[in-house]
């Protein structure tokens, strides 16, 4: 690979592909084919920061079907040496090996704290992080139990699939209001005052040197200073604002993808 050409790390997140119907969510799959055929011009390596999928589960022989232009991209991305990190986020928490194998796209269960292009990175879906959410944290200690992934295993994937979609739903329609209200409320607390940027402050107030604090989860768009050389970032989605970040080694920046 030439590093003067590929010299940029683009991170993504939220695509909750699946929802709310077949058609639309294959628009959506369409136009992340079209920012990954842009993207790997420059890309040194591309991070998918949680909830591609709305739901996703894997059988032993079977997976939710359709996403095959979307796949077909990635393998052709990895294929040609660009690494592409994949972090399970709450709705496709249940990825095991597939997507590895097939598409040898790099897995992450839990969060990495890696050195990108000289400054280091907290790289994290932002799922079950910083302190209260225990109703949440339940539920995913429950959902990443073995026996709890065997005994779903055993139904039929068209209700296995089914009854999962059901759950993301209200696990998603639920966590949206809860984090709009956590943000909201009690007199519109900045975002900055929020749990996840206090999590990350709370790391740095540790010991930890961190220059870059990255996330998803949230659907929000923010690139904000938690303290000189230190910076948060909320990734957005890929449901309406289509956005993902982009670092060249000096700059973190936000955008959002619009095709012509």
């Amino acid at each position: 690979m030439n590093p003067d050409k590929n010299h940029k790390i683009y991170f993504i997140s939220d695509a909750h592909l699946g929802i709310p119907d077949e058609h639309s969510s294959k628009l959506r799959e369409k136009k992340l084919v079209q920012w990954l055929d842009m993207v790997k011009a420059d890309a040194l390596e591309i991070y998918i920061m949680g909830d591609l999928f709305d739901f996703w589960f894997e059988y032993k022989t079977v997976v939710p079907k359709g996403f095959t232009r979307l796949f077909g991209k990635l393998a052709e991305l990895t294929d040609s040496g660009i690494e592409i990190h994949f972090f399970r986020g709450n709705h496709d928490i249940w990825a095991f090996d597939y997507l590895q194998q097939e598409l040898n796209l790099i897995l992450h269960r839990k969060p990495l704290v890696k050195e990108l292009l000289g400054k280091k990175f907290y790289l994290a879906h932002g799922d079950g992080l910083g302190r209260g959410d225990m109703g949440y944290k339940f539920i995913k200690w429950v959902f990443e139990r073995k026996i709890n992934q065997w005994l779903f295993k055993w139904l039929h994937p068209d209700w296995g699939l089914a009854l999962g979609l059901f759950w993301s739903r209200r696990s998603r329609y639920a966590n949206e209001s809860r984090e709009m209200r956590e943000i909201q409320e009690p007199v519109m607390r900045a975002v900055e005052d929020s749990r996840l940027p206090v999590f990350a402050k709370q790391l740095l107030e540790s010991g930890e040197k961190i220059d870059y604090f990255v996330m998803g989860h949230w659907h929000i768009m923010r690139n904000m200073e938690l303290k000189p050389g230190t910076k948060f970032i909320f990734l957005g989605d890929w449901i309406t604002r289509f956005s993902y970040g982009v670092f060249d080694g000096n700059t973190f920046e936000l955008k959002q993808f619009n095709p012509a």
